[in-house]
């Protein structure tokens, strides 16, 4: 008895390869994003059409789904908050193997009856290619520290040097350089 959904949007069924080594099928799939597919700064939105390229090979073992799928990223630039939005490309390869089968890794891949669910393997091939720290662009300048302005709009900005307010106080100590002009080391008045 199969727990998934053969109704799930990633849920194949792969009945006319099943137990046919050397049978294929190709698909061309368009489907519904799953939730929570990305990071917290960038990922694929929920329900965006994620274009699936699909082949499926009956081997001895069970069946080896490959691909490509084509998601799109939303997110923000990590240095300058600016949207961002692109396309990425993330080649996928998982073998299914027969409930049976002598493949003993028990992080393999099972084939539930005559399904298998592609969404893990989708979720980790995009998850992983995903940029740590995306960027608009290579280059990006970022924000202004004092006053948040983006330094890409407007690359000759600038601010007067002010000073660290940790020595502010010492600023009224500064010694005047022009009363000691003249004066020599003999000259000393101690």
């Amino acid at each position: 008895m199969s727990n998934l959904d053969p109704q799930a949007p990633l849920v194949l069924d792969i009945r006319e390869l099943s137990r046919r080594p050397g049978a294929q099928r190709k698909l061309q799939l368009s489907v519904p994003a799953p939730t929570d597919l990305g990071t917290d700064v960038f990922g694929v939105p929920e329900g965006s059409a994620l274009d699936l390229r699909i082949r499926l090979e009956s081997v001895v073992e069970g069946v080896l789904a490959s691909g490509v799928a084509r998601v799109p990223l939303v997110g923000e630039c990590v240095r300058c908050l600016e949207p961002i939005e692109q396309a990425l490309d993330v080649d996928f390869q998982e073998l299914y193997a027969y409930p049976e089968s002598g493949v003993e890794d028990d992080e393999a891949s099972r084939l539930e009856g005559d399904l298998l669910d592609l969404e893990p393997v989708i979720r980790d091939a995009v998850v992983l290619a995903l940029p740590f720290q995306p960027v608009c662009m290579d280059d990006c300048p970022g924000l202004c520290q004092i006053c948040g302005a983006r330094l890409a709009d407007d690359p000759d900005h600038r601010h007067e040097a002010q000073m660290d307010p940790r020595w502010a106080a010492l600023a009224g100590l500064a010694v005047d350089d022009s009363d000691d002009e003249g004066r020599g080391p003999s000259d000393d008045p101690r």
